[in-house]
């Protein structure tokens, strides 16, 4: 058993990392600032030790896992380095951990983090898998077969690994505050799939990913006939989406998930592609995909009186059309109503126009305050300039969101990922004082 003490535990990656090895029986601990998130909740669960940043917390014999966000400057990382204690980055730690397993990864600019979540419930039908996601979500077995995790992008973090398989669902122009354009995020895919070992799982439908290079095989899956593993004859009801997915155009099997939207059956079928090539059985996967829950912040329902209330991380235009599609395709006949945050100046400049279009898939459009970095310079842009664009827009505050209660039968998605969470918890409130 190894003692192990996180720097800033309350990380979206950090967190899993350490609810996975304190289910392998180390223990565990750790320190962050004092604002409450939700990734500290699993940890509480645990029992697992949460501290106020101190250099005294470091003792001889631990050994230190420092999150990228804190500088070797830092006290405890500083006393650490001072003692001699062994400290290691949490993208090298993570990077060396997998290979004690089978390891898949899962990246793309969408879906990442859903079809980590839906890829992890599937495995677990075959054999122990342990795994962590974005939504501050890990489990470990000690007896593992698999590890399944969630490797971004952003900064080219996930050419800190080398995994047996990658899931690649889609290459999308995201965090431009990194990425000079599309091109260069094709280059980091691209330089990932060079350092994948056994093989690679990439959707056929995006243009991009067509052009990748590998020394493993791809697969590649999605709706074009092309494609190695296809989704056909799909149909929608009130259980959710069944389709045919059809191998090298052959009929294979029959599928149902619980969930609506062309990006969900993509989701699905990277999953049934990776589990078909490793020899999970077929039956356990379809019975798998139908029980699967879902992921923290990823079209998360909650009916209140006559409303349905969702809560979802889309924070780029693509993400808010699949979002809007989804809640078209399950509540055809209510009236879908967006509450949208915009994430990041830099990225709310960038898209502007295509924030615009995508959100008249709505029947009536909110706007919140945009949730800026503390790193960026918004000059003069403001929510405005998103709200002339956009017709019938309104803007909300969190401290007067009485005019979504005129949409009554609706409804209503919470957007993006700043805090958007607190407009909605704001609604709320004012629905129980006002019934």
């Amino acid at each position: 058993m190894t003692s192990f003490h996180f720097v800033g535990i309350k990380g979206s990656g950090m967190s899993p990392l350490a609810q996975i090895l304190h289910d392998m029986g180390h223990d565990v601990q750790g320190s962050d600032i004092e604002k409450r998130f939700f990734t500290q909740v699993p940890l509480e669960e645990r029992g697992i030790t949460i501290l106020p940043f101190d250099r005294n917390n470091i003792k001889p014999g631990m050994t230190v896992i420092a999150g990228n966000a804190f500088p070797d400057e830092h006290e405890e990382i500083d006393e650490a380095l001072k003692q001699g204690v062994e400290t290691i980055r949490y993208h090298k730690f993570l990077g060396d951990f997998m290979h004690n397993y089978i390891s898949v990864g899962v990246s793309g600019a969408h879906g990442k983090t859903s079809t980590t979540g839906l890829l992890a419930h599937v495995m677990q039908g075959g054999a122990d898998t342990s795994y962590l996601i974005g939504d501050g979500t890990g489990k470990g077995y000690e007896d593992s077969k698999y590890f399944v995790f969630e490797a971004c992008e952003y900064r080219r973090h996930f050419l800190s690994y080398s995994p047996d398989y990658m899931i690649m669902t889609n290459i999308d122009f995201d965090h431009p505050d990194y990425f000079a354009d599309i091109d260069d995020v094709f280059s980091a895919f691209q330089d990932m799939a060079k350092q994948v070992n056994k093989g690679i799982i990439a959707c056929g439908d995006d243009e991009y990913l067509q052009k990748m290079v590998a020394n493993v095989p791809v697969l590649f899956y999605g709706f074009n006939e092309e494609n190695d593993f296809q989704a056909r004859n799909v149909t929608t009801s009130t259980e959710g989406t069944s389709f045919d997915v059809f191998v090298r155009n052959e009929y294979f099997a029959s599928f149902q998930i619980p969930t609506y939207g062309d990006h969900t059956i993509l989701n699905a079928l990277s999953v049934i592609a990776l589990c078909h090539y490793e020899g999970i059985p077929t039956e356990s996967v379809q019975e798998q995909l139908k029980t699967f829950k879902g992921v923290k912040r990823r079209f998360t329902e909650k009916k209140i009186g006559s409303r349905i209330l969702i809560d979802d991380y889309a924070h780029h235009p693509t993400e808010i059309k699949a979002t809007l599609d989804s809640a078209s395709k399950k509540y055809p006949d209510r009236e879908v109503v967006a509450i949208f945050q915009p994430h990041t100046f830099t990225r709310t400049q960038t898209f502007l126009e295509d924030f615009a279009s995508c959100l008249k898939g709505a029947d009536h459009v909110y706007l919140c305050e945009i949730f800026g970095s503390a790193r960026e310079n918004h000059g003069k842009l403001s929510i405005n300039d998103l709200k002339e664009r956009v017709d019938g827009a309104e803007i909300l505050t969190a401290e007067d969101p009485s005019p979504l209660a005129k949409h009554e039968d609706a409804v209503l998605i919470f957007m993006g990922a700043g805090d958007v969470q607190k407009f909605q918890e704001s609604f709320e409130a004012y629905l129980n004082e006002n019934n």
